[in-house]
């Protein structure tokens, strides 16, 4: 997560509404998962050990940090795409790779330094009734590189939301070639350049592969692999922003969580006014600015934020599955439901 705030006149941009119940509106009538057979099917599929597996390929010293533009960073977006491709997962045809690139240029205006040119990865799959609506499922891949000869592995942020991510592709593709892909569209969004500036993620929304008119909603995913002081030893996860802009969004996410783990969700940081301002620093927020729905979920500023000791073995992959597996259980929910949530707080 970007450590660096955002100014606070991006403030007024998004207004804050009050809390959605779990009985509001059409959100009370979720897509039926019970007993659905090719949802439990692909909700089994996300599990800790293959989360671990990518995990400690990811965040393995041999990617240096994965710095914006950097060697290691491009040997890490390279498993990862292997990976797409491997599970069957194609690159969106309007794009005609995996990668989107980012330029150097682009970042350098926006006080990137002289970071070099580096990549976002996009996987796709194509919504079997609705293919232009777009569900985005997000998270960064780079982290902060190596200082002085050591390198900051960035395990939790945001290695673990990369291979959250990656391990719910996975589940959606299990039940595509089950014969029951989701409606929408899903595209499988990794960001580069977030610690700098959250710049992949503002390339993308002002260079989007499809109409951001046509993106349904962003749950982004920074840092859900470890605890904070607050709640050690907790099952809980910080969820922010779910009820910005959609009065849905919030209903949607805490009724798949009833129905699947049943974490805590904290929302401490879900307060545009909140000193951390966390709606701000990831990458959820290039999406907002475009009135698009977004959720962000997050495990809190653990004593390893941004620094050497933020490595694989310290992540709790319990946790991990259950908070990718929530996650997963929102975004079929929306992905599968007859009508798109609703746009209606500005």
């Amino acid at each position: 997560m970007r450590k660096i705030l955002i100014p606070l006149f991006a403030m007024a941009v998004v207004i804050s509404c009050g809390t959605a119940k779990i009985s509001d509106g059409n959100a009370s009538h979720p897509v039926s998962t019970k007993h659905n057979k090719a949802f439990n099917n692909a909700y089994k599929e996300i599990n800790a050990e293959d989360l671990k597996k990518n995990l400690y390929v990811i965040a393995a010293d041999d990617m240096e940090g994965r710095d914006t533009g950097s060697k290691g960073q491009k040997k890490a977006g390279e498993y990862m795409t292997n990976y797409y491709k491997n599970l069957g997962i194609a690159a969106p045809k309007a794009l005609g790779s995996y990668y989107q690139k980012v330029p150097s240029e682009f970042m350098k205006k926006r006080g990137g330094r002289n970071l070099p040119d580096s990549e976002n990865i996009l996987a796709f799959i194509e919504g079997s009734e609705k293919p232009d609506e777009i569900v985005v499922v997000s998270a960064h891949y780079d982290h902060v590189g190596t200082k002085n000869g050591v390198v900051y592995n960035g395990a939790d942020d945001d290695g673990s939301g990369t291979v959250a991510v990656m391990e719910i592709a996975k589940a959606f593709q299990q039940a595509k070639k089950a014969g029951k892909g989701p409606k929408r569209s899903i595209l499988f969004l990794h960001v580069t350049g977030e610690e700098h500036g959250l710049f992949g993620s503002e390339y993308y929304s002002e260079n989007p592969v499809f109409p951001l008119a046509n993106t349904v909603v962003d749950l982004n995913i920074d840092m859900i692999g470890r605890d904070d002081p607050a709640n050690r030893g907790k099952q809980y996860v910080y969820v922010i922003g779910s009820e910005m802009l959609s009065s849905q969004l919030k209903v949607i996410n805490e009724a798949a969580n009833k129905r699947t783990n049943n974490l805590e969700l904290n929302y401490k940081y879900d307060d545009l006014n909140d000193p951390e301002q966390l709606y701000y620093r990831s990458d959820h927020y290039n999406f907002a600015k475009h009135n698009i729905p977004v959720a962000f979920f997050f495990d809190g500023i653990h004593e390893d934020y941004h620094k050497p000791g933020d490595d694989p073995e310290k992540i709790d992959y319990q946790l991990l599955e259950k908070r990718t597996q929530l996650i997963f259980t929102t975004a079929w929910d929306i992905a599968n439901r007859e009508e798109r949530i609703v746009v209606d707080r500005k």
